[in-house]
């Protein structure tokens, strides 16, 4: 169809809009992080403890690009707040996993994020099935590069 933009003009559109939405999504974390008492780094932890599980502070160190003496210092905070714990692991007694307390973060930070969650379910409402299986496709590879 002639009245199409062309692709490389949708390519940076989409690209354009993936930055937006990042920095949104960071600067709303930030917010909310703020809110409950916490550092940007702090609530980036909690993130990292959700999308991977437990991890030990060593994982943590390596995901987040921290030193093991900062990671320490996040974890601290995080248990001193309530939002993680430690504990040693069911195969190695010797190794540390920390861990998000799910209740105190579902309880806290739950309502700050609820429009946010809102507003993606009644945005993906617009789409049928098929839309809804690129997009899924789509953002899966995003976040699995």
């Amino acid at each position: 169809m002639p009245d199409d933009p062309p692709r490389g003009a949708v390519q940076v559109r989409i690209f354009d809009s993936v930055v937006r939405m990042i920095a949104g999504a960071i600067l709303h974390s930030h917010e909310v992080a703020e809110k409950v008492g916490l550092g940007p780094s702090d609530a980036q932890f909690l993130t990292l403890l959700q999308v991977h599980g437990p991890l030990t502070p060593g994982r943590l160190a390596e995901l987040s690009g921290l030193t093991s003496g900062t990671v320490t210092g996040v974890v601290d905070r995080l248990e001193r707040a309530g939002y993680a714990r430690r504990d040693r692991s069911s195969d190695d007694r010797r190794r540390v996993v920390v861990s998000r307390v799910e209740e105190k973060v579902r309880h806290d930070m739950g309502p700050l994020y609820e429009g946010y969650g809102q507003a993606l379910h009644e945005l993906l409402g617009r789409y049928d099935d098929e839309q809804l299986a690129v997009i899924a496709d789509f953002t899966a590879r995003l976040a699995h590069p």
